[in-house]
């Protein structure tokens, strides 16, 4: 939360990646409009009975807004001072604490039938349609694998890494090409590790979101689960920039199929569909899925035809259904045989955007794309390019993809596969659109736009800043490597080490919040870390052709990432020395009164205890204090989403002061005004024209004694100039917003 405490926080400093329940707040009290018979500690309910929220009404945006300054480091909470003029029936007969939103429960999974947090689908139609928007948003990646990845194992001659397609060899490859989709894509995300959902969100930071090890506030290292998980989300960020440039330049590259006069134009045609791209991404991915469905459809319907050409015609491909070819392939070419795993890993690419996007079409939707459409077309694409090798003089496929539909029907197809090309890439964007927001409510990003572009759901985003930079990484891919088989030595070093850290974490969640036995976790664990780790190590040969570039990513995003974080704790210790013990304020109010004038004043407080600088700042220099004064905080809570009686809870703490102490969870959006509307019926008095907000904001001096090393201190101190405003993020109506300035030596 913003305040004089805290410069451009994203949340709380305390990763909300803990599941610990928080500190608890000071004890409830009745406001004086209050019925006498009404409990003691004072909850906001939801207008409705909390139940699971239907596709049209998310609960985000219809029931609490998401924290951006929850607790930094704040001591134990202290009982609230009751000042003696408070109404004798406002104080409960037996004052019970605020109960703190609960830890994650033993399953953390939802169970909706939908499998995300916009719930089960009303009846078949919006099931189908959802799943034609997860077919064109979430597999658009992995479908266009096809394009690149039988060429760079396969087309001897022609791609660098490329073995001789003998009889053994085409059996080989292709049998890996399919066990890995197998054995990656169903076993280990669809049927394992899309059930470990945080209330229907997915991804890597939602993964461990659900886990007990996370740093608390004055912790001095993030735990290891989430060091993980944060490098994982840095790596999948490259990923989200290599993916869009691979996939245009692998159907551009149709264009020199077509005609070597062309080929000149490839780079620059990349480019152009590109900025296209990006430019259309304001849209939403709920409308762009919905328009990239159905050519998607188009495109698995036309790719898995032209395999099934070319297995009539060499039907022995079938052979390669079996899993004896792959093994004896890798057995009988030794450590170059395991090399080439570095390309098969190409036809898994996009598996974890798979998870990363089950927040914006649900579980159930996914996995019907992919075995009724999405799977079959990509099996017979493969064993029709095997089989094409087969049939085909050795050396003499060069692109076995467009080689299948050579003659009139080449054109066509480099159309759809252009378009297809360009949907491919949505499913990164979208997935690191997700991934920044989940990063940003969690404390771990500077505040950034988002701009929801659905109103039935809450988990489809725009992130303006990101997509930008996506679009210039991209471009400066596309210039520097000029070909997808440039790119494809970069592409598989982070999709590899993303799936390693998933598995781990999944296990993790096995184990602490699933409680599973030891050896029913290893028995998951181990055969997924054996897959991950073998693509992994025949990757890392490729580190100096290019898989340098998504490592030097991962990198600078972790590096973003915890630096914000600990900034933010550091912050908050320099400024905690300010704060102002909460019964020794309320007593001197009492003994010194001010002059109250009309209206309602509220202070966003980053702490659920004491007095908040920007309050105190105020009192020093107006030496006014408006009649009713409300302290507001917004803790993040571990879960996806908090709703119903626990989103809410207000504490009279007497002579017209209140706290109001606002829990959600970490993929829910700010509207403070909102929440105060909330609070009415709970004791406050609520005229937005005679409510003023008081933020703080902090010029950050980072010559001071904080141990925090001095490029870490100028990098948080410019993530902190650039960070969204405050106003903006918690839709503060501007007219009616104090900012009060103090300056802050780190």
């Amino acid at each position: 939360m913003p305040t004089p405490d805290e410069p451009s926080p994203g949340p709380d400093p305390e990763p909300a990646a803990s599941a610990a329940p928080a500190p608890a707040a000071p004890p409830a009290v009745e406001g004086a409009a209050a019925a006498p018979a009404a409990p003691p500690a004072v909850e906001a309910a939801s207008a409705a009975p909390a139940a699971p929220h239907p596709v049209d009404a998310p609960p985000a945006l219809a029931e609490l807004p998401l924290a951006d300054e929850p607790p930094p480091v704040s001591p134990p909470p202290r009982r609230a001072a009751r000042s003696p003029a408070a109404p004798a029936a406002a104080r409960p007969a037996a004052p019970a604490p605020a109960t703190p939103a609960p830890a994650a429960p033993p399953r953390a999974t939802t169970h909706h039938a939908g499998g995300g947090h916009h719930g089960a689908p009303h009846n078949r139609k919006e099931l189908a349609a959802l799943s034609i928007g997860a077919l064109g948003v979430v597999y658009g990646d992995i479908g266009t694998s096809p394009l690149y990845a039988m060429r760079e194992c396969l087309a001897w001659g022609h791609a660098p890494n490329a073995v001789e397609p003998t009889t053994a060899a085409v059996l080989g490859v292709t049998s890996l090409m399919l066990w890995a989709l197998i054995l990656v894509v169903v076993i280990k995300y669809l049927v394992f590790v899309v059930r470990a959902d945080n209330k229907g969100e997915g991804g890597i930071l939602a993964l461990s979101a659900l886990l007990d090890g996370g740093a608390g506030p004055r912790a001095a290292k993030l735990a290891v689960p989430l060091v993980l998980a944060l490098f994982g989300a840095g790596l999948l960020f490259g990923d989200g920039v290599i993916t869009p440039a691979i996939s245009v330049l692998g159907a551009m590259d149709g264009l020199g199929e077509q005609s070597a006069s062309l080929e000149p134009f490839i780079v620059p045609a990349a480019i152009g569909i590109l900025v296209a791209l990006f430019l259309a991404q304001r849209h939403g991915t709920g409308r762009i899925g919905g328009v990239f469905g159905w050519i998607v459809l188009v495109w698995f319907l036309a790719i898995g035809v032209a395999g099934v050409r070319w297995i009539v015609v060499e039907p022995s491909i079938l052979r390669a259904l079996s899993p004896h070819y792959a093994a004896m392939f890798l057995v009988e070419r030794g450590w170059p045989g395991f090399l080439l795993l570095g390309s098969v890993v190409l036809v898994v690419t996009g598996g974890e955007a798979l998870y990363a996007d089950m927040g914006h079409f649900g579980r159930t939707p996914i996995r019907l794309a992919w075995f009724i459409v999405a799977f079959p077309g990509l099996v017979l694409n493969y064993l029709g390019q095997g089989a094409l090798f087969l049939a085909r003089p050795v050396g003499s496929i060069s692109n076995p993809f467009y080689a299948m539909v050579d003659g009139p029907l080449l054109v066509p197809m480099i159309v759809l596969a252009t378009m297809a090309a360009i949907i491919a890439s949505q499913a990164l964007i979208s997935g690191v659109f997700s991934l920044t927001r989940q990063a940003m409510q969690l404390g771990f990003w500077p505040r950034v736009t988002v701009t929801h572009t659905s109103e039935k759901n809450e988990g489809q985003v725009y992130v303006p800043e990101m997509n930008y930079m996506l679009l210039a990484a991209c471009i400066i891919l596309v210039l520097g490597f000029r070909s997808s088989s440039a790119l494809a030595s970069a592409y598989g070093i982070a999709v590899t080490g993303t799936m390693a850290i998933t598995s781990y974490l999944f296990y993790l969640v096995s184990r602490r919040v699933w409680h599973h036995s030891q050896r029913r976790a290893l028995a998951l664990l181990v055969p997924m870390l054996i897959v991950d780790f073998a693509f992994l190590v025949a990757n890392a040969t490729k580190f100096a052709d290019g898989g340098w570039f998504p490592l030097a990513v991962g990198l600078a995003v972790f590096a973003v990432m915890t630096t914000w974080w600990r900034g933010r704790i550091e912050l908050a210790r320099a400024m905690e020395a300010g704060n102002l013990a909460e019964d020794l304020f309320l007593a001197d109010i009492i003994a010194q009164p001010l002059h109250r004038v009309r209206g309602t004043a509220v202070f966003m407080a980053s702490t659920t205890d004491g007095i908040p600088n920007v309050l105190l700042h105020h009192i020093k220099h107006n030496q006014v204090l408006h009649k009713q004064v409300v302290l507001f905080s917004v803790r993040t809570e571990s879960a996806a989403w908090v709703t119903g009686n626990k989103a809410l809870t207000v504490s009279d703490l007497g002579n017209g002061f209140y706290r109001v102490v606002a829990r959600c969870g970490f993929m829910q959006s700010p509207d403070v005004p909102r929440l105060l509307a909330r609070c009415v019926p709970l004791g406050l008095t609520i005229d937005e024209a005679r409510t003023t907000y008081y933020l703080g904001r902090q010029t950050l001096l980072t010559g001071g004694r904080s141990p925090f090393a001095r490029w870490r201190k100028l990098l948080f101190s410019f993530l902190a100039r650039n960070a969204r405003p405050p106003t903006a993020f918690f839709n503060l109506p501007p007219n009616r917003v104090v900012e009060m300035g103090v300056q802050v030596e780190l």
